[in-house]
């Protein structure tokens, strides 16, 4: 089953449910699926679902951090609370310590030294690792490899 499929399907047994914080979260998912897939004139697979989904998760973490800063503790546990609806649908996170095995697997691979590599070694990573890591690791991680 699609993830597109997967997403569908959840929607309609949270309505189901009658489960509305969640349904709403899906609802908002699947606007921006279908957002991306209006603007761009493409069909959605499941990666790019994935990276969708991990913007998303970083805007709500974002939205979070800024209404904990402002005193709002009731809209930060709504974000919060969808981040964790969201996360259902990434794949397996990678530890810290594969994501620095597979960057320097990368750098190896394409023979990168020094910062001004770090664009190379990116694009080749978020290809890989698309929605497996946190993309701050994953940064740090290259830096880290690229200092030669």
């Amino acid at each position: 089953m699609s993830l597109k499929q997967r997403i569908t399907d959840d929607m309609k047994a949270a309505m189901r449910a009658k489960e509305a914080e969640r349904l709403n979260t899906i609802r908002m998912l699947l606007a921006a699926m279908k957002q991306k897939e209006v603007d761009e004139r493409i069909e959605l697979d499941d990666t790019l679902i994935v990276a969708i989904v991990d913007k998303l998760i970083k805007q709500r973490k974002d939205a979070a951090q800024q209404f904990e800063g402002g005193g709002r503790q009731d809209l930060a546990d709504k974000e919060k609370s969808e981040i964790v609806v969201l996360e259902a649908y990434l794949p397996q996170r990678l530890s810290t310590e594969e994501v620095k095995a597979a960057v320097q697997a990368i750098v190896a691979e394409l023979g990168a030294c020094g910062p001004g590599d770090m664009g190379k070694v990116m694009g080749a990573v978020k290809q890989r690792l698309a929605g497996q890591a946190d993309m701050g690791v994953v940064s740090a991680a290259v830096k880290a490899a690229l200092a030669c």
